[in-house]
């Protein structure tokens, strides 16, 4: 942390309502990480100081960690939980490489996170937590907080937080247990104090959520948030506390988002756009699980969600809306796209409009649940039978999936095909200040159903007719697009055939000659490659042409596109091009990654972006490969930049 010191006013500290004792300073951005058991409320408190700094004004990036089991035992390694974020006056794209402060909660908390505290950084630990048996449970031979390695590298505060948030809820009538469960607002109380932040919205938040329902739970987490702050300002273990001035973002109205709940209402904003209602279909599976809660309670925007018995039902039931002349969604991780590969071919014979996210996770099999990966891009690529092309986009940020879902609603129904929205676990449970648009920037999206009086008609002439003087629907009968037309069902004139036995050109009858079905494959491929002419230009940060390329997807946009920054802050001969179209790619693309010496693919997963730029285009394309379930720290990919233009 820079910083720049700011005398303040000296009062006593027995005064809690005067100025401040301590030294205040300025710094430009901070990384905190709190980390306990999964129990222990440490994504609740982590969104609260989230929200807190985003009303402030500063730029935030947030990194959730949950453990994996759905409740692994208290005090062990598997099942701490952690929530990292990075908060700052400037612009900024990661929650962070190395953490300023932590707060570690126990023995397991503090094992599996010391690591990433920067030297010299702030660690607070509950040290009543750090008894015989939680210490056993964290493998731990001798009290870590007496090592004196630990204590010579971080500023550490031993401070006694469930005896203190016992005194501070003491009256209340409430047990041991229910006392303990307000200790993480303790923690975040006291850091508060140590970051200058207004506690009042939490407290607005608490009374909110509490106050009626059970008020004594409401006034013990009062007490208890107002205790940390408090034990920060009279203490004399903290002599210094931190102001992060506010982030010079443009104009406009803020909030904090995250990125399913950006999916969700970018949809929502979609199918408003084409004057459509919206059917989704999912069945339950981590991290994609909080499109389907989120739509659920958006009825009155005539949302229709419909939980199904397995993911083959969810993914069936949507081809079905399609057809009914709905936007279909359905959304899933790996495991579920997998599940879904033969209806999502269904939809590619049919040729009819739905969205399909996958919320990538760690694989295979259910692999790490609740961790973050890159690793379904050829799944989404490749993962049916026969050649079913499908367009496939990839969104950035949190922010970027409110925009992007929508471009993937305007491909689908343009082009009467499913389309792949991609983002993972980093992305959906992460959270940056997001601008609120307004509904009357963004143009409509046009729909045209035949009406049975005009349209995909064929005539007697050319040999469409019914035999009876009249023309006869043609389902498809292509516009310039190669898009067929979008009947919806029961409308007079309109009847076709629909299924998953190969259609023959223009007339939609069964026909799986081998004529027609190479005609027919070759009709999706191509519509799906004339996409490109529609979508626009891949753009580059930095030279033209030079020594390297560093080509990056999905959510590694914040790592990538800071580390190049620094490099070409520095001089460097450097340039970054993230891709958000994966197929087709832009049209541009072969010429970008063509006008420099090398290559660089920076990818959580073991190099699928790369194995298609190197098939497309033959480039020999390098990889920077990451399969941790965490997402790439700036750091790492500065040093593979620095290895590959020293080589």
């Amino acid at each position: 942390m820079s910083s720049t010191e700011v005398p303040i006013a000296e009062v006593s500290p027995a005064d809690p309502n005067g100025p401040d004792p301590k030294k205040l300073e300025q710094v430009e951005s901070v990384v905190i990480r709190f980390c306990g058991d999964s129990g222990d409320g440490m994504q609740l408190v982590g969104g609260q100081f989230t929200n807190v700094s985003a009303s402030f004004g500063n730029d935030v990036s947030t990194l959730p960690d949950f453990p994996a089991e759905i409740r692994a035992p208290a005090g062990t390694l598997a099942g701490v939980s952690g929530f990292q974020l990075n908060f700052s006056s400037l612009d900024i794209f990661t929650p962070g490489d190395a953490v300023d402060t932590l707060v570690a909660m126990n023995p397991a908390a503090l094992k599996t996170n010391v690591g990433d505290l920067r030297r010299g950084g702030t660690l607070i630990v509950n040290v009543d937590e750090f008894e015989k048996g939680n210490l056993q449970k964290a493998g731990y031979e001798a009290n870590p907080l007496d090592d004196p390695d630990l204590i010579a590298k971080y500023q550490l505060h031993r401070v006694p937080m469930t005896r203190l948030n016992r005194d501070a809820v003491a009256g209340l009538g409430l047990g041991m247990k229910e006392a303990d469960r307000c200790k993480n607002f303790f923690a975040l109380g006291l850091v508060y104090w140590l970051y200058d932040r207004d506690r009042k919205p939490t407290e607005d938040h608490i009374t909110e959520k509490f106050g009626k329902k059970n008020p004594t739970v409401a006034e013990a987490n009062l007490r208890a948030l107002r205790g940390g702050f408090n034990y920060g300002f009279s203490t004399e273990s903290f002599t210094t506390h931190y102001q992060v001035p506010k982030a010079k973002l443009a104009p406009g109205k803020y909030r904090k988002i995250e990125g399913n709940e950006a999916t969700v209402w970018g949809l929502v904003t979609a199918a408003k756009r084409a004057g459509k209602t919206i059917f989704y279909s999912g069945y339950p599976i981590t991290p994609a699980s909080g499109i389907l809660e989120e739509l659920a309670s958006l009825k009155h925007f005539g949302v229709k969600t419909f939980q199904a018995e397995d993911e083959i039902a969810a993914m069936s039931s949507v081809c079905g809306a399609a057809f009914a002349g709905h936007i279909a969604v359905t959304a899933s991780s790996g495991p579920g796209i997998c599940l879904k590969g033969e209806a999502m071919g269904l939809g590619v014979m049919t040729e009819l409009p739905m969205i399909i996210v996958d919320v990538q996770r760690g694989g295979p099999s259910t692999g790490l649940p609740t961790k973050t990966e890159q690793s379904d891009l050829l799944l989404a690529m490749f993962g049916r039978n026969g050649d079913s092309p499908i367009p496939i986009l990839a969104a950035s940020s949190p922010g970027d999936c409110f925009y992007l879902v929508q471009e993937a609603v305007r491909i689908a129904l343009e082009f009467m095909t499913p389309v792949m929205f991609l983002t993972d676990g980093y992305i959906a449970n992460g959270a940056e200040p997001w601008m609120i648009p307004s509904f009357s920037d963004f143009p409509s999206i046009k729909v045209e159903h035949p009406t049975g009086k005009a349209g995909a008609w064929g005539s007697e002439e050319n040999g469409t007719g019914n035999g009876h003087g009249e023309p006869e629907f043609q389902p498809y009968l292509r516009n310039e697009k190669g898009a067929r037309p979008w009947a919806i069902p029961g409308t007079p004139g309109l009847e076709h055939r629909i299924g998953g036995l190969e259609k023959a050109d223009i007339t939609g009858n069964v026909d799986y000659s081998p004529a027609n079905h190479h005609k027919m494959v070759m009709n999706r491929i191509n519509k799906v490659k004339g996409i490109a002419n529609h979508i626009p230009l891949q753009e580059v940060l930095g030279p033209e042409k030079g020594k390297l390329l560093v080509l990056s997807w999905g959510g590694t946009y914040g790592a990538v596109r800071t580390a190049v920054q620094s490099c070409l802050a520095e001089g460097k001969s450097v340039a970054h091009s993230h891709l958000r179209y994966l197929n087709p790619f832009p049209r541009n693309l072969a010429e970008i990654v063509k006008g420099y010496e090398k290559v660089l693919i920076p990818e959580l997963n073991s190099g699928q972006l790369r194995l298609l730029i190197r098939g497309n285009y033959l480039v020999d394309a390098v990889g920077l490969n990451k399969i941790q379930g965490k997402p790439f720290l700036v750091n790492e990919v500065v040093q593979k930049i620095d290895e590959l233009l020293e080589s």
